[in-house]
């Protein structure tokens, strides 16, 4: 962020301590502030310098390998079924309370979402069964604007009420989107008036009526009657390809860096996509001025601890392997592969990854010394320097 100090200069106070540390953790990611190594061809002597990242999970170059992982673990978790994306959205109306209140507003988003497709789940009108689901919330639209959500990955089925069989879902069809949206809007309707009763819910500048309780209910009562959008479709490429699209913002937040075009003193331009557009056309150029961008993007700064990822369920708790391991029973299914342990996996991706080939003749770049950096650490230690001369 080349224009953060200026920008933190002018919005002096408006600024949360949250914000301020993942702007600092950013701008420091794989510089000479947080240290590094230097590298070394094994072959051609060729040698570089590699900074630390910051690891912070809101920071658009670092959490790739985790990301990875979790990817990898998910895969091997899944069953021999369909599986459904499933989203469910929150009217602007509330997105706006949320936005004041993250935490709160963000945990009852999860809590209803895997409350109503369970329940609905459970109904024998539908499916009569107990189903298993991850969560994942995003925050923003492609534009970077505050659009908060959360994206599902369930099976297309779940363990009957007495664990005995799997229950499968109608081919195509999972359950019905309609009573998915009724039931959501009240169930979240329900929280938030509880969540204001309470008096855990806060209001500044244009909501700050809403403090009131009947302005707060009649708010509410219009949401009552308007429409809560719930979009269900099975994946056309398999629950691998859902996996792998969520897999790219599960440890990222709002950008990436390959959506960047353009930065110059004053705009920035990067690439989104109009889904008002059908097909090729929606992926469009959008320049902001440099400060709108930085605004955008700490929107989505997400509370300390909060947890972006979440399974419910039968895929929740110390309960997750053993639901895993009675429905692979019940569908007969093989179990994930064992052959090989997470460290000879890790250890061949490590050889085989371009990060550690020379450049030059394709060699293995080995580390030959580590340094600390210019920015001292919260528990200060000594200065180490490792030399490596085999």
């Amino acid at each position: 962020m080349r224009h953060g100090a200026t920008w933190r200069k002018a919005n002096a106070g408006h600024v949360s301590l949250a914000q301020l540390k993942v702007m600092s953790a950013i701008e420091s990611c794989r510089t000479s502030a947080l240290g590094g190594h230097v590298e070394r061809c094994e072959d051609c002597a060729h040698t570089r310098v590699a900074y630390n990242s910051c690891r912070n999970r809101h920071c658009p170059k670092c959490q790739a390998a985790a990301a990875r992982q979790w990817l990898e673990d998910r895969e091997a978790e899944l069953l021999p079924v369909p599986y459904y994306h499933v989203v469910f959205t929150l009217p602007a109306p509330i997105g706006a309370i949320a936005f004041q209140n993250k935490a709160a507003v963000y945990d009852l988003l999860f809590r209803t979402a895997a409350e109503t497709l369970i329940t609905i789940a459970a109904d024998p009108k539908h499916l009569g069964a107990r189903i298993g689901l991850t969560a994942v919330l995003h925050t923003w639209g492609s534009a970077l604007t505050h659009h908060p959500h959360v994206h599902v990955i369930v099976p297309g089925g779940g363990l009957s009420l007495d664990g005995e069989r799997w229950v499968a879902c109608r081919p195509g069809f999972f359950l019905p989107v309609r009573v998915l949206s009724r039931l959501f809007r009240r169930l979240f309707l329900e929280g938030l008036a509880a969540l204001h009763e309470s008096g855990r819910l806060t209001f500044f500048r244009d909501l700050a009526p809403l403090a009131d309780q009947r302005a707060f209910d009649a708010e509410l009562a219009s949401l009552r009657c308007s429409d809560w959008f719930v979009y269900a479709k099975r994946p056309f490429a398999g629950p691998q390809a859902v996996l792998a699209y969520l897999s790219r913002y599960t440890h990222r937040v709002a950008i990436s860096n390959s959506r960047l075009i353009a930065l110059d003193e004053a705009n920035v331009t990067f690439k989104w996509k109009d889904y008002r557009i059908e097909g090729r056309d929606r992926l469009r150029a959008m320049t902001l001025e440099v400060g709108e961008f930085i605004r955008r993007f700490i929107l989505h700064v997400l509370p300390s601890g909060f947890h972006r990822i979440r399974h419910y369920g039968l895929f929740a708790g110390t309960v997750r392997a053993r639901n895993i391991e009675r429905a692979r029973q019940l569908l007969a299914a093989p179990e994930a592969s064992t052959e090989r342990s997470r460290n000879e996996a890790d250890s061949e991706a490590e050889t085989a990854s371009p990060a550690r080939q020379c450049p030059c003749c394709g060699g293995r770049m080995i580390i030959v010394e580590t340094f600390e950096g210019a920015r001292p650490a919260r528990s200060p230690s000594p200065t180490r320097i490792r030399i490596d001369t085999s």
